[in-house]
């Protein structure tokens, strides 16, 4: 039984036992747990109107430990399923416009650290592992995460030569893109609320061809998690006009710095390479300055003119 089943079987079960103001909770929760999830005790309370102890003691009614951890199971019931309408109506219900820049970025660095204290190392490393050993490394990112694929294509082509970013407008696209993926190969399968149909479609394809399944996603309750053997777990916010990938992006970094550490002398070569063609075709920074050169040169040539 899935977390948000046993959250709706709690409340039916004790239904019956609770107090007023606990049934109060119980109804509006069952009728509004896409707005709940968002609110404090405090402001649950409020919007019910019940005192915020009624609340905490309705999370223990339950079985729960207080209301973080009632939350938390409230949060399973609600995941993925809020439309983009429901998800600004709740951000505009959280946030002041005085407020937009101080919120985002706190959220954005709450998430970062739930994602340091609940990723796995061992997941970490297997992934690495898989990487390294696989004939081809596959990318799926779609919808809002496929700047998150193209970022990790793009720095994985630094490293390996044998990477293809999946770019599809359909499943059929996928399975084309993916024909000869075998059991010496790995996906890597990028997706957050509201998830993919089309990245779970190709990662149970590749999982049909005996390919290791990389997940990176937001919980262990994903459905991404069904084909997978590695997955690693970064917190995103489901209830944002934007999604928040701030931390997925960081996991990703943390995957490009510890694979270029461990094939230094590849990474090394391959930037050499790189370097002598950015400079040749002046490809960075080079472009820029000389035009400022050369803008100084010419004005202070025209000056100079003039004087004589």
């Amino acid at each position: 039984m899935n977390q948000s089943n046993e959250l709706l079987n709690r409340i039916n079960d004790r239904y019956s036992s609770m107090s007023k103001g606990q049934k109060m909770l119980a109804t509006y929760i069952t009728d509004n747990y896409d707005k709940a999830v968002f609110l404090t005790a405090e402001k649950l309370g409020k919007v019910v109107g019940v005192s915020e102890s009624t609340v905490v003691r309705f999370a223990v009614c339950l079985g729960y430990r207080g209301y973080p951890e009632f939350q938390k199971a409230l949060e399973e019931l609600v995941r993925n399923k809020l439309n983009s309408i429901q998800r600004m109506e709740v951000t505009y219900g959280r946030i002041s416009q005085s407020q937009i820049l101080e919120s985002v970025l706190q959220s954005d660095a709450e998430k970062i650290k739930r994602t340091l204290e609940q990723i796995s190392q061992d997941a970490f490393e297997a992934a690495l592992d898989i990487i390294l050993h696989a004939e081809h490394i596959y990318i799926a990112g779609i919808r809002s995460c496929a700047p998150l694929a193209s970022f990790m294509a793009f720095y994985f082509n630094l490293i390996f030569d044998n990477v293809h970013l999946l770019q599809t407008n359909s499943s059929s696209e996928l399975f084309e893109q993916m024909a000869r993926i075998s059991e010496r190969d790995v996906i890597i399968g990028i997706s957050f609320p509201r998830y993919s149909m089309r990245t779970l479609k190709a990662m149970e394809f590749a999982n049909n061809r005996q390919a290791k399944v990389i997940t990176l996603t937001d919980s262990v309750h994903s459905p991404m998690n069904l084909y997978s053997s590695c997955n690693l777990i970064a917190k995103s916010d489901m209830a944002s006009i934007v999604d928040s990938l701030v931390a997925p992006l960081s996991v990703i970094n943390a995957l490009i710095v510890a694979l270029c550490m461990k094939k230094q002398d590849e990474v090394s070569e391959t930037l050499e390479m790189l370097e002598q063609i950015w400079d040749e075709y002046q490809v960075y920074e080079s472009d820029e300055i000389n035009y400022i050169d050369d803008h100084l040169k010419m004005r202070y040539g025209r000056e100079g003119d003039a004087k004589e």
